[in-house]
């Protein structure tokens, strides 16, 4: 097995497409946060001033807080998640697979490995999309007349909290690829799901009542929001997150799920 970690290991570092990615992505969160933080910003240093009631649960500083730094786990999950898919796809896209394969006879040993070697690449993508919404974030909470939370614990646990939701979607993705390994198509499921049909799904689940607001809960989305506590679509009453530990069990739950359907059906395929 540690033979096989570290193949698995140097197979994600030794391409320019994870850095690359990564650049993208603290870019896009460093944009989204002083989006946030400025506008998040200005309409509760808004509220302060006129003094008025409605809308005070969106200027609270767990509101705020959610909102604006929770963001990288609510719109920053579709890197670690691509970036494990392309793990798995890439292989049978190059056609390297059967190499892969032939190495280590056991096909189910070799999706453990990529899940385990993709732990530390999900660290590093969770703590850059993190630190990039947080500066982003803290800018333009400044930018719009209010306070950036910085000095206070609970700002800091969500931090943390939000790495560690990243991480988890790294090893999912691998997951997820070694069902959908048509690397095309992986890419465009991954891209439609979490940038446009989960928030559908939870929105109108929530419509139906308390019995679909709950089963929005379990989306995995909203369970990679509800490690960090919330974001912005639960401050804005949206859906309701599951404790922090039980969303971290959810996510986790998808993540072996899907590595199981994988190791049953696809990887016991012929390779051409």
């Amino acid at each position: 097995m540690n033979v096989a970690l570290r193949s698995e290991y140097r197979k994600f570092v030794t391409t320019r497409l994870w850095w690359v990615l990564l650049l993208v992505m603290a870019a896009y969160m460093a944009f989204i946060g002083i989006f946030l933080g400025w506008s998040i910003g200005a309409g509760t240093a808004g509220l302060a001033v006129e003094g008025s009631s409605p809308g005070a649960d969106l200027a609270s500083p767990d509101s705020v807080r959610s909102s604006v730094y929770g963001t990288a786990a609510a719109f920053g999950y579709v890197f670690p998640v691509i970036i494990g898919a392309l793990s798995m796809t890439g292989e049978y896209r190059h056609q390297t697979i059967t190499p892969t394969f032939l190495a280590s006879p056991s096909r189910t040993r070799v999706l453990v490995a990529k899940m385990i070697a993709a732990l530390p690449i999900g660290v590093v993508y969770g703590a850059v999309a993190t630190l990039a919404t947080v500066g982003g974030g803290a800018a333009g909470l400044a930018l719009g007349g209010s306070a950036t939370l910085l000095g206070d614990t609970q700002t800091w646990t969500l931090v943390a909290r939000s790495v560690l939701a990243l991480t988890v979607w790294a090893p999912l993705g691998v997951a997820l690829g070694s069902i959908l390994t048509n690397q095309v198509l992986a890419i465009i499921v991954i891209l439609v799901y979490t940038q446009f049909l989960e928030a559908v799904l939870r929105l109108g689940l929530t419509q139906v009542g308390d019995v679909g607001a709950s089963i929005a809960s379990y989306l995995p989305g909203a369970a990679g929001e509800a490690i960090t506590g919330g974001s912005v679509f639960s401050s804005a009453g949206i859906a309701d997150v599951l404790p922090w530990g039980a969303g971290l069990a959810v996510l986790a739950g998808y993540a072996l799920v899907l590595a199981a359907i994988g190791s049953l059906t696809t990887l016991r395929r012929d390779v051409s």
